[in-house]
C-alpha cells in the first residue's frame, strides 16, 4: 500500500510577481524543499496539507486553492508514495524566516529557513519537490 504524502506549493503575489515558498533544511544534504508531510490514517490529503503547512511553516492564515497534481512515485527503497500537490495562497507574510517545525520526533532539533522564489529556475529544489513547480508560474 502506498504511503500518502501531501505537498504544499505556498504562493504569494509581491509586486505583481507570483512567488513560491521554499526552505533550506538545517540538514544540508536535504537540499531546498517545499513543505510536505505524511497523511495520517483517516485523514484526507486536504486536511493533511493544512496540518503540515501549520506544523512546518508556522503560517496560520492561508487558503488551500486546489489540488494541482497527484501521482504515484517510487522511492529509492522501493516504497511507493501517493503524492498530492496543493496550491496554497497566502497574502501577508515575511520575506524570510526561520522556523522549528512542530511535528515532533526527529524534527524537534531542525530549523527550516524559509524564503520565496519567483521562477522555477531561481533555485534547484531537492529531488521530487520541484516536479510540479512550473504549474505555479504562468
Amino acid at each position: 500500500m502506498p504511503i500518502k504524502k501531501a505537498y504544499g506549493y505556498v504562493n504569494r503575489v509581491k509586486e505583481d510577481t507570483t512567488q513560491v515558498l521554499v526552505f533550506r533544511h538545517s540538514v544540508t544534504e536535504a537540499g531546498i524543499q517545499i513543505p510536505k508531510g505524511t497523511v495520517n490514517t483517516n485523514e484526507t490529503t486536504y486536511d493533511a496539507v493544512i496540518r503540515e503547512m501549520k506544523e512546518e511553516t508556522g503560517l496560520k492564515d492561508f487558503n488551500v486553492e486546489k489540488l494541482l497534481a497527484k501521482d504515484l512515485w517510487e522511492n529509492d527503497d522501493g516504497v511507493l508514495h501517493n503524492r498530492f500537490f496543493y496550491k496554497i495562497n497566502v497574502s501577508d507574510t515575511l520575506d524570510e524566516w526561520d522556523y522549528n517545525p512542530a511535528g515532533g520526533g526527529d524534527e524537534a532539533v531542525l530549523i527550516f529557513n524559509y524564503f520565496w522564489i519567483s521562477s522555477k529556475d531561481d533555485i534547484e529544489l531537492s529531488r521530487v519537490h520541484g516536479d510540479y513547480l512550473h504549474l505555479n508560474f504562468n
